[in-house]
């Protein structure tokens, strides 16, 4: 019979204050000079970024379209043809493997790529909320401690815990989380590679309803394994295990029918192996379901616009962040005046705004310069911007 058991942990706080000495102008010019080294590192590092990303973003389309132009659909999963030896392939079928995947200490098998256990302990994670204010000329920070017990997958070391008495955890689990990977994937004929046994990763939780206890000292509860004499009232130290699987490889009562990949690869005899672009990609696509050529190439080149301008984002923030910390001194030196300090805080914000803006499109159209000059140009005119729209914006004494 399943069981249910509920995760409600106990929790237990306590309030730490220290105080130290407000710094002087000195230390705080201390502290902002070792901040603009950073900055610098942070700068330069943004554009080494920025540069890069493009050329990566530019050569991954020319390598899609060239196997957009270049890909055979198979007509048979079933059959091997000589005539398609080294050409990149498409394909689409059920996933099959040689042999189950067992976890023998619970009894547990399945057809599949892969079998995951998950081992989680009941332990004491400890949180920490900060607060600072000046008092009678010093610098007072009043942190709270809270302690929860809960689940977790990895090993809480409480010694780093600012009290571990009463809050101490095991070193190490009684039993250890690990994925087993079937040694020999195939699409129809076709034995998959490494690489797109990789792309195998869509994980599901495997049901346990089906399932006995698998020791007297092991009691199954909803979809878990609980080690522990009271899994209702668990204390630290305490384990579960779950179970997870991704791509069933043969048809389930429980589960279902196998997974159905589509595979864009090279042939090589009855594997499918990475294929090598004029542009020095690597093209071995997998994706679950049938999908046509089209549709494959399509989800690529939507992957690759997501991936560069997620890198131009942090392109750009790592560029606005190195210029602000390069330029904090100057809120530094004014940092006796509150009015004015503010003021120039707001303008040093504007400032990095502006020109990490600027230098950011103007990196970027240098690394589109080799392959779209004109694209290139229009990026470069596009960079003046920022600077003359907050140029405009100074009045006109102030220009003088």
């Amino acid at each position: 019979m399943s069981r249910k058991f509920s995760d409600a942990g106990s929790r237990k706080e306590h309030v730490k204050i220290t105080s130290e000495s407000k710094p002087g102008f000195l230390e705080r010019l201390s502290e902002t000079s070792g901040g603009m080294l950073m900055g610098l590192v942070t700068f330069l590092l943004s554009f080494y970024l920025l540069f890069t990303n493009e050329g990566r973003a530019l050569r991954t389309a020319k390598s899609l379209d060239e196997g957009l132009s270049l890909v055979i659909p198979l007509d048979s999963i079933h059959s091997v043809s000589q005539q398609n030896e080294g050409r990149l392939v498409h394909l689409a079928g059920a996933l099959s493997t040689s042999k189950p995947l067992f976890d023998p200490s619970y009894g547990l098998s399945i057809q599949a790529v892969k079998l995951k256990r998950n081992v989680e302990m009941y332990q004491w994670v400890e949180y920490e909320e900060s607060t600072e204010y000046e008092e009678n000329g010093e610098i007072k920070k009043e942190t709270k401690y809270s302690y929860n017990t809960e689940w977790k997958s990895e090993v809480v070391n409480s010694r780093n815990f600012d009290r571990e008495i009463g809050h101490k955890n095991p070193s190490a689990m009684a039993v250890e989380s690990f994925t087993a990977v079937s040694p020999n994937v195939q699409v129809g004929s076709f034995v998959l590679s490494q690489g797109l046994v990789d792309k195998i990763d869509d994980f599901k939780q495997l049901s346990l309803s089906n399932l006995e206890d698998p020791h007297a000292d092991v009691t199954r509860g909803g979809d878990y394994f609980y080690h522990s004499e009271n899994p209702r009232r668990p204390e630290v130290g305490d384990l579960r295990v779950s179970f997870f699987y991704a791509g069933l490889s043969g048809d389930d009562p429980h589960l279902g029918p196998a997974d159905k990949v589509t595979v864009i690869a090279r042939q090589r005899g009855d594997q499918l192996v990475p294929y090598h672009t004029k542009s020095g990609d690597v093209l071995q696509i997998l994706y679950p379901g049938d999908l046509s050529v089209e549709e494959v190439f399509q989800k690529e080149h939507q992957s690759n616009t997501m991936k560069t301008w997620a890198l131009r984002a942090a392109g750009w923030l790592s560029m606005f962040v190195g210029i602000s910390l390069m330029t904090r001194i100057f809120y530094t030196l004014v940092d006796w005046f509150p009015v004015v300090r503010e003021l120039v805080n707001i303008g040093l914000k504007a400032f990095a705004l502006c020109v990490a803006t600027s230098l950011s499109l103007l990196t970027i159209s240098v690394g589109w310069l080799f392959y779209r000059p004109v694209w290139a140009l229009l990026i470069g005119l596009l960079s003046v911007v920022p600077i003359v729209v907050a140029r405009s914006r100074v009045p006109p004494k102030k220009q003088q």
